[in-house]
Order: C-alpha cells, then sequence, then structure tokens
C-alpha cells in the first residue's frame, strides 16, 4: 500500500537531535530553537517568530494576544481543522463560519462583510492546501472595521501571496510542522508576529505568562508572573529535528511541486471532460505543494474512487466534516443549521492523493486514471 503521507527526513535529523543533547539544553528556547527562529523571519520577513509546540498552540495563543472575550465574534470558514475554531471558543468566543469559494476552497472574501457586527473581533483566513487567501481584500475589510486578521497558514509554509510569504500578512500568522505538512518535526508549530503591539506580550504568554525572555535577554534581574499564559515552546529536540528540515525547505518545496504539476498535467483531460474538478495554479499565488485534491461529481463517486484507489494499493482520503456540522458547534453555536453550500457540496466530494518526495508517482497517476475511467465506464 502507498500510504498518503510519509514523511521525509533530509539525513540530518539525527546528527542535530545528538547535538542538542551534547550541548545540554534540552527544554526550549536554546540554540536550535533560536536557530529556527532566524530561519523563519529571513524566509517570511516576518517582525518576530516563535515557535510553538504545534499549530494548534500558535492559534491559542493569537486568541490570547487578540483578547478574544465571550461573546466575541470571530469570521473563519467552516470547511478547516478544529483547532481553527477551537483556540478562540477556548477564550469564550464565537465561530462565525463562512461558505468557501468553489475554485479555491478558501474564504469567500465576498461574504465577509454580511456577518460582521459590533462584536466581531477578527477574521481568520483559512490557508487551504498552500493558496494563498485574497488578503488584499481580507485586509481592507480589517482596516475598515478595526478587525485583527490572524493567517491559519497551517498548509502555507513556503508559500507565497504576491510575493509576501503566507503567515506574515495580517497581525498573526500561525504555521504548523505536524508529521503531515512539508516541513515538519513531528508535532511543532509557530506564531508569526507582523504587529509590533504584539512583540513583547507574546513573548510573556508562550513562557506561562512570566517575563522570563526578559530575564534571558538581560532586562531584568528575575522572572516573575505579569500575564496569563502556558507551556507553549516545544523542546530543543524538536527544534533540532526541525532545523534539519528547514535547511532543505527549498529543495522539498521544488520536489512537491513538481508531483504536484505530474499530477495536474496528467489529469487535465479528465478535468476538461467535466469528470472530475483539480486544482490550478493561481495569479499571484505561489502554493507549495502541499495537496493535491480531486473534487468528484458525488459522494458516490467519490466514495468509489477512494475503494478502486485501495484495491489499487493507493490510500486515498478524503478532508475535514466542516466545523459547522460537528455536534459541538450545533450544541454550543448554532440552533438552527448553517446555510454554506459549497462547504456543505465540497467536502462530500473532494478526495486527495498521496504527494510526498519518493512516491511513485508514475504508479500513483496510472491509479488515479484507471480508476476514474473503471467509474466513467461504471465498472
Amino acid at each position: 500500500m502507498i500510504p498518503f503521507n510519509k514523511p521525509f527526513l533530509t539525513g540530518k535529523e539525527v546528527e542535530y537531535i545528538k547535538k542538542a543533547n551534547e550541548f545540554g539544553q534540552l527544554a526550549g528556547d536554546g540554540f536550535f530553537t533560536n536557530k529556527c527562529k532566524k530561519w523563519l523571519e529571513r524566509k517570511t520577513t516576518t517582525k518576530s517568530a516563535l515557535l510553538t509546540h504545534s499549530c494548534t498552540a500558535a492559534l491559542e495563543m493569537a486568541a490570547i494576544l487578540a483578547e478574544i472575550k465571550i461573546s466575541d465574534e470571530v469570521i473563519m470558514p467552516s470547511y478547516t481543522f478544529v483547532s481553527t475554531a477551537n483556540a478562540f471558543a477556548l477564550r469564550g468566543g464565537k465561530p462565525i463560519f463562512v461558505d468557501i469559494n468553489p475554485i479555491t476552497l478558501n474564504i469567500d472574501v465576498n461574504l465577509i462583510e454580511s456577518v460582521i457586527n459590533e462584536k466581531t473581533k477578527a477574521i481568520v483566513p483559512v490557508h487551504y492546501a498552500g493558496f494563498g487567501c485574497d488578503m488584499d481584500e481580507i485586509i481592507k475589510i480589517a482596516k475598515k472595521y478595526n478587525l485583527i486578521v490572524i493567517e491559519d497558514a497551517a498548509q502555507g509554509v513556503m508559500s507565497f501571496y504576491k510575493g509576501k510569504a503566507l503567515g506574515s500578512i495580517g497581525d498573526l500568522g500561525c504555521y504548523s510542522f505536524h508529521e503531515t505538512k512539508n516541513i515538519t518535526s513531528g508535532e511543532g508549530g509557530a506564531l508569526l508576529i507582523n504587529n509590533d503591539r504584539f512583540l513583547e506580550r507574546a513573548e510573556f504568554i508562550r513562557e506561562k505568562g512570566t517575563n522570563r525572555s526578559l530575564f534571558n535577554k538581560g532586562q531584568v534581574n528575575k522572572y516573575t508572573w505579569v500575564d496569563i499564559g502556558s507551556s507553549f515552546l516545544p523542546g530543543e529536540l524538536t527544534a533540532a529535528f526541525l532545523l534539519a528540515q528547514m535547511e532543505y525547505a527549498e529543495k522539498i518545496t521544488k520536489e512537491r511541486c513538481e508531483i504536484w504539476n505530474y499530477y495536474q498535467n496528467g489529469l487535465k483531460d479528465f478535468h476538461e471532460e467535466r469528470i472530475i474538478s483539480i486544482p490550478k495554479s493561481q495569479q499571484n499565488r505561489k502554493h507549495n505543494g502541499h495537496i493535491f485534491y480531486l473534487i468528484h461529481k458525488s459522494m458516490n463517486e467519490r466514495d468509489l474512487f477512494i475503494e478502486k484507489m485501495k484495491s489499487k494499493g493507493v490510500m486515498v482520503v478524503f478532508h475535514y466534516i466542516p466545523l459547522h456540522n460537528s455536534p459541538f458547534a450545533k450544541e454550543n453555536f448554532y440552533s438552527q443549521d448553517t446555510n454554506l453550500p459549497i462547504t456543505e457540496s465540497v467536502y462530500k466530494r473532494i478526495s486527495r492523493i498521496p504527494l510526498w518526495l519518493g512516491i511513485d508517482k508514475e504508479y500513483v497517476l496510472k491509479s488515479v486514471k484507471e480508476s476514474l475511467y473503471e467509474i466513467k465506464k461504471g465498472k
């Protein structure tokens, strides 16, 4: 079976982990954490990048920095991972789900203004599959209504919108280095801080609400509890592993995009015949080859495709169950069904094919074509 995901190893991970042990500091914010921090700041040109133990942690920090309180509303797509909403629900906020664009699968910017009111505090665009949202329009709306923009760029490391790194455009940006991401440390994440007013407080929150960061810089002679916070930073072993990946980020991104392009070119005919829809490159957006998806005509055809691919030894999966359909959201946020027709349609028809470095892309594409042809012929 060709698995859906297989993390790429550069060969330096174990070497760097051994070095971290030799340096004698396994807790966070040591040599390797600082190396990763500098790499992120250089690649994204953000004001400050703080490693976290997950993208979930980065989102939770962002919710604290945004001062989300009970009844505050946060606009986001429903078609996203639960952490996007959970981070704000933990602070008492209410996610306001907006439908997605059928072409990009990102939040439909034309629908954002219609849900803004006096309770709205932030907009959280999610860059699905590493393709940037329409950030110009989102920033324009946010400025008009004095809202905070928090980019969920979990899938967007090494992706760009009009030359700007995803995660570096809004007030705050959140990255993931989970096992399933292009650049990984098993678990891991980062908070990008692009607004000066969040710089110092972010460090306090990340260090359990203490001003230890000032102590480490020699600015105070002892540190103490100054704010709310939690243990959001990763250990040095995680950072050591991550640095080995970051050093190969260009290679990883280049080769993933080559596989992505191979799939796209090989499936153009099926797209043109409207058997499936496939993603396409978008103007002013440079993606990172994170996900290649197919959108089928129906849920039945999608499920049949997954089964046929499994029989050929290739693992294919679908993606998110929309958050507005979840038991928790229905019980806590909505007394009636939310009307998100594009989200409802897409999640029932989408499948994702394996894409990782070293994959037998020829066999995967051959299997995809055969499966689609069999479905077309009713076999």
